[in-house]
C-alpha cells in the first residue's frame, strides 16, 4: 500500500450496507459474526476479506490501494502504481459524511482516470476502480459489487408461505460458514430448499436433510430448476452421520410437520454430532433445549415477520463446550 498517513483507519478494506430497518439486528449479527464488530452506520473498515455477494446486506467491498489527507498526494500514488489496464471503469464511492458534490466527484474521476494507462469501458468493465473520501482522507481501490444473481431465487417452482425469506436465508448461510468457502455446510431440515439455493448460488458446498418426503421432493426439484447439484437425504437427521463444518437448523414450525420439544432437541442434539458450529432458527425459545444438547449460546438476535403479523424468529448462534481438562 502506497502513501498511507498517520491517524488514518489502517484497516485494508471498506465495506458498504444497504439500509435495511426491518432486519437491522440480523444484519448486526451478521457483521459480528462476520467482522468480530457490529456495523455501525452503512459501512465500517475491516482487514476481513468478504465476498460481498455472499451476505444480503453488503452492498461493496473497497480494496484500499493508496490512501492520503491530501489529494494530490493521493494523486500521484496512484500514478506511482503505473496502472496498465484496458476496459476499466472509476467510480465515486459515498460515504456518510461525505459533502463532496456531484460536479466536483465527476472532475475527482477524470484524474482518475487520466492516471490510468488504459482505454475505460463504461458498460462492461473489466475492472472497477473507485475514489472515496472519509474524514477528510482520501482513498482510491478496487471495488467489488453485489452480484444481485440470487434475486432469480424469487421465482422458484416450489415454495412454503411459511419459509424464512431470501433475506434471512442468505445471511443464515454466511453466518454459519463466517464467510468461508471451504466450509461444508448442512441443512438439517431443509423444507423446500431455500437455504440451499442461497448457498449453492454463492458457492458454498452444502448437503440437505429432511424426514419428510415432500419436502425432500420440492428441494430437489427447486436444486434441479437453477441447475445447481447439491445433495439431499431423506433420512431422520439422527441417522445422517456425515461430519460437517456448520450446520443450519431451521426447526420445525408444528404446520408442514409435526413437532415438539423432543423432536427439536433430537434435530439439536443430532446436528451437533455431526457439526462443531449449529445455527438455529426457531419461533421460540430454545435455551433449555441447547443447554440440553451440550451447545454453548454464544450470540442471539430476533428477526421480526414483515407486515401485521407478531410472528417472529430468533437465530441462535451455537457452538460445542471444548473440554480443556
Amino acid at each position: 500500500m502506497v502513501g498511507i498517513d498517520n491517524n488514518m483507519p489502517n484497516q485494508r478494506y471498506i465495506y458498504t450496507f444497504r439500509r435495511d430497518y426491518h432486519n437491522m439486528e440480523l444484519c448486526k449479527l451478521e457483521s459480528r459474526q462476520l467482522f468480530g464488530r457490529e456495523v455501525e452506520d452503512t459501512f465500517l473498515f475491516s482487514d476481513v476479506k468478504v465476498d460481498p455477494s455472499i451476505s444480503p446486506f453488503i452492498k461493496t467491498r473497497f480494496e484500499i490501494i493508496s490512501s492520503s489527507q491530501n489529494y494530490s498526494s493521493l494523486l500521484k500514488n496512484i500514478e506511482s502504481e503505473k496502472i496498465k489496464i484496458e476496459g476499466f471503469k472509476a467510480e465515486y464511492l459515498v460515504l456518510d459524511g461525505d459533502t463532496t458534490q456531484y460536479t466536483e466527484r465527476l472532475e475527482k474521476l477524470k484524474d482518475i482516470g487520466y492516471r490510468i494507462d488504459g482505454l475505460p469501458d463504461y458498460y462492461s468493465p473489466t475492472v472497477i476502480y473507485a475514489l472515496c473520501q472519509y474524514k477528510e482522507t482520501w482513498h482510491f481501490g478496487l471495488l467489488i459489487k453485489h452480484d444481485t444473481g440470487w434475486y432469480k431465487h424469487k421465482t422458484k417452482p416450489y415454495s412454503f408461505s411459511n419459509s424464512i425469506n431470501m433475506d434471512i436465508a442468505k445471511s443464515l448461510v454466511c453466518i454459519a460458514s463466517k464467510g468461508n468457502k471451504t466450509h461444508k455446510l448442512l441443512d438439517a431440515c431443509c423444507g423446500v430448499g431455500t437455504i440451499m439455493l442461497e448457498a449453492c448460488v454463492s458457492g458454498f458446498r452444502i448437503v440437505g436433510c429432511d424426514i419428510n418426503q415432500k419436502a425432500c421432493s420440492n428441494t430437489a426439484k427447486n436444486l434441479a430448476h437453477y441447475y445447481y447439484d447439491a445433495l439431499v437425504f431423506c433420512t431422520d437427521i439422527k441417522d445422517h452421520n456425515t461430519p460437517y463444518d456448520a450446520a443450519i437448523v431451521d426447526l420445525p414450525y408444528n404446520l408442514f410437520t409435526y413437532s415438539n420439544d423432543a423432536i427439536a432437541l433430537n434435530i439439536i442434539e443430532s446436528s451437533a454430532n455431526l457439526a462443531p458450529r449449529v445455527v438455529i432458527v426457531s419461533t421460540s425459545d430454545i435455551r433449555p433445549l441447547i443447554e440440553q444438547s451440550g451447545l454453548k449460546l454464544t450470540d442471539l438476535c430476533t428477526v421480526a415477520k414483515k407486515g401485521k403479523s407478531k410472528f417472529s424468529r430468533k437465530v441462535w448462534i451455537c457452538e460445542k463446550e471444548i473440554d480443556l481438562s
